[in-house]
C-alpha cells in the first residue's frame, strides 16, 4: 500500500517570501475569480485573502485530511468554495477547460512525482496523451493553463526539470505557444529547509494565457537565477542576481524547445547551430541489466566501493577468450563463464576490471526471458567504444569499452568511424564537453538522448592526430601504472578550448 506522503507528494509552501512573491505576480483585481488546484493547508488562500478579503476562490484538494484543515479555516467564508476532488480528473474542470477556461488567476505548489496507481495512470495517458503522465506537476500545469481565461495569469512553483528534460517537450511546446511567460525564477530546493523534494532545483513560473500564437512567440521574458537566499525574491533587481532575457521564439527553436541557459553566448550558438552532433557521428545506446545483480554479478575484491554485498569472483571462472567466441551472445558453455562488465563510476579514460557477470548459457537465456532483465542493444555488446556513466558527479567522465559488456548505468558511445574513438574519449573527459552537456541538461544525469545532442567539431587531421597521440599515452600510462601525466591532459583541454572557442 502506498503511504500518503508518496501518494500525494504534498510539500506545503511554508516560505513567506515565496508566497508573497507568487501572490504579487498575480496582479490581482477585485473582480478576479481565483483557483487553487491543490489547496494543501491553504497558505496561498490566506495570503490572497489578506490582500482582497472578498476574492472569489475555488479550492480543489484530493487529500481528505487537508480538506478538513481547509474547511476549518475557510468554511465560514461565502466567497471560498472547497471541493474534495482530483484536479486532474474532475469532470467539472474538464468541462470548463473545454470552453476556454473560467479563471482569472491560478496559483499553486502542485505535487511533485506523486504516485499514480496504474489504473489512474492509464486514464491520465488517455486524457493527456502527449504529456509525461508519471510526473504530476506537468499535468497540473497543463490542466491549469487550460482552465485560465484569455489573459488570465498563473503562478506555479515546480521543479526546474520541465525546462530541459526530453519527456517534457510537449509541455514546453504548450507553454511557448499558448501562453506568454511573464517571469521565470530559478533557485535551489534548499530554500525549503528540512524537506527532501528529490529535486536539486525549483522554479517559479508566472505566465499569461494567450491564444494568439504570434503574440506568444514574440513575447520577451526574463529568466532569473543566482539566488543565495530566499529573501532576494523581494528584490529581483539586485546586482547579485543573474538575469537573462529571451524571446519565446528563441526557446521554441532550440532542440526539443529546451530552455538553454548559459552566460557564454558561444555555448548557446554551438548547441543550436552546430552542423554535427554526437548522434550524427556515433550510436549512443544504453546497456545490459541482469534483472538480479546480487545473483549474477560478482566482484574482484570485497573492499571495492559498493562491492561488499556481492560474491567474490573466482579467478578460474573468468573467461580469457570470450571475444573469440562467435556465439557469445548466447553465452559460454565452459566453467570459465564470468566476463568483465563496464559499470558506472567516475573513472576517466580506462576503468579497472572489477566487476564480472555470469555469462553461462543458462544465465544468458534467463536474461533474455526474465521480465526484470534487459538484454537491450545486444549488437553493441563486446564492441570497442566509449562508456559515459548515466550519473556523474560535478563533471562528465568517459572511459573505453574495450570489447566488453556494459551495463545500463552506462551510455555506450560507438563512433561510426572508429578512428574517432580516442578523439571522442578525450572530448568527453574535457571541461568543454561538460559546459555543453550541462547547458543541454543541467542535472547530473547523462541519458543517451542528451548525449546525442552535444555539438561536435572534428578538427583538421594534424590536430586530430595530436589529440590521439596524447590520449593513447594517457591510456597506456593508466594501463601500466594506474596514473597519468595531468599536464598532458591539460594540454588536450586547451586544444579543445581552441577548437570550440567556449
Amino acid at each position: 500500500m502506498i503511504g500518503e506522503e508518496r501518494k500525494y507528494q504534498a510539500f506545503y509552501t511554508k516560505s513567506t517570501p515565496i508566497v508573497d512573491y507568487m501572490v504579487s505576480k498575480l496582479s490581482m483585481e477585485a473582480s478576479d475569480k481565483i483557483f487553487e488546484p491543490c489547496g494543501g493547508d491553504g497558505v496561498f488562500v490566506e495570503a490572497i485573502l489578506c490582500e482582497n478579503q472578498f476574492a472569489y476562490i475555488d479550492i480543489c484538494e484530493l487529500n481528505t485530511k487537508s480538506v478538513e484543515v481547509l474547511r476549518e479555516k475557510f468554511s465560514t467564508l461565502p466567497n471560498v468554495n472547497i471541493r474534495e476532488c482530483d484536479t486532474l480528473l474532475d469532470n467539472e474542470l474538464s468541462f470548463n477547460s473545454c470552453f476556454g477556461g473560467i479563471y482569472d488567476k491560478i496559483i499553486a505548489n502542485p505535487p511533485y512525482g506523486a504516485w499514480q496507481d496504474y489504473e489512474k495512470r492509464s486514464v491520465l495517458k488517455k486524457m493527456y496523451p502527449e504529456l509525461y503522465s508519471k510526473e504530476s506537476y506537468g499535468l497540473f500545469l497543463f490542466r491549469c493553463i487550460e482552465l485560465l481565461k484569455e489573459d488570465g495569469i498563473l503562478s506555479f512553483i515546480i521543479p526546474d526539470t520541465f525546462l530541459n528534460l526530453h519527456m517534457h517537450k510537449a509541455l514546453r511546446n504548450h507553454i511557448l505557444t499558448k501562453t506568454q511567460i511573464v517571469e521565470l525564477v530559478l533557485f535551489p530546493s534548499s530554500f525549503f529547509p528540512g524537506v527532501n523534494f528529490g529535486y536539486a532545483n525549483l522554479s517559479i513560473i508566472t505566465l499569461k494565457k494567450k491564444n494568439d500564437y504570434k503574440k506568444c512567440i514574440e513575447n520577451s521574458f526574463p529568466i532569473i537565477n543566482g539566488f543565495t537566499n530566499v529573501e532576494q525574491l523581494n528584490d529581483i533587481n539586485q546586482n547579485t542576481l543573474k538575469i537573462y532575457q529571451f524571446t519565446q521564439e528563441i526557446i521554441f527553436k532550440n532542440p526539443d524547445h529546451a530552455f538553454l541557459i548559459a552566460e557564454n553566448s558561444n555555448v548557446l550558438k554551438l548547441i543550436t547551430q552546430s552542423k554535427f552532433r554526437i548522434g550524427d557521428i556515433a550510436d549512443c545506446v544504453t546497456g545490459f541489466y541482469s534483472g538480479n545483480d546480487k545473483r549474477f554479478l560478482q566482484v574482484i575484491r570485497g573492499d571495492l566501493k559498493n562491492g561488499k554485498n556481492y560474491c567474490l569472483v573466482q579467478t578460474e571462472t573468468i573467461s580469457k577468450d570470450y571475444n573469440n567466441n562467435a556465439d557469445i551472445l548466447n553465452g559460454i558453455e565452459s566453467e570459465q563463464h564470468f566476463i568483465p562488465i563496464v559499470k558506472g563510476g567516475n573513472f576517466k579514460y580506462l576503468k579497472p576490471e572489477n566487476w564480472f557477470m555470469n555469462w553461462s548459457k543458462e544465465a544468458v537465456q534467463h536474461y533474455k526471458t526474465d521480465k526484470k532483465g534487459r538484454f537491450q542493444n545486444p549488437k553493441y555488446y563486446f564492441r570497442s567504444g566509449i562508456g559515459v556513466p548515466m550519473i556523474s558527479s560535478s563533471s562528465i567522465t568517459a572511459s573505453l569499452i574495450e570489447n566488453k559488456l556494459f551495463d545500463q548505468s552506462i551510455v555506450g558511445i560507438f563512433p561510426k568511424d572508429e578512428s574517432l574513438t580516442y578523439y571522442l574519449l578525450a572530448f568527453f573527459n574535457s571541461p568543454t564537453c561538460n559546459k555543453l552537456i550541462r547547458t543541454i541538461n543541467p542535472s547530473a544525469n547523462n541519458p543517451a538522448n542528451y548525449i546525442k545532442k552535444i555539438p561536435v567539431i572534428i578538427p583538421e587531421k594534424p590536430i586530430l592526430e595530436l589529440i590521439n597521440v596524447k590520449i593513447k599515452r594517457i591510456v597506456d600510462a593508466l594501463r601500466m601504472t594506474g596514473s597519468y601525466d595531468e599536464n598532458e591532459e591539460r594540454q588536450v583541454w586547451e586544444v579543445f578550448e581552441g577548437i570550440y572557442k567556449i
